[in-house]
């Protein structure tokens, strides 16, 4: 999914300076299609829901990705 692909990479630029949903929709996406995004991140474990900054998800730590996936 290349959306998520662009999300991911804006989320890592922006470094919780916006929330969630503005960051999407200022790549285009609206709210359905930007919570899509986020699920599919989540599941990936990619992001966790923790405060940071403006926007609530940020990136997981590698070595957490690292244990989830062994």
């Amino acid at each position: 999914m290349e959306n998520k692909e662009r999300y991911y990479k804006a989320l890592i630029e922006d470094n919780g300076q916006l929330n969630e949903i503005d960051l999407g929709e200022k790549l285009g996406f609206d709210e359905n299609e930007t919570r899509e995004i986020l699920v599919r991140l989540l599941s990936e474990h990619k992001i966790e829901y923790m405060e940071n900054r403006a926007c609530n998800y940020r990136l997981m730590k590698i070595s957490k990705r690292k244990n989830k996936n062994s």
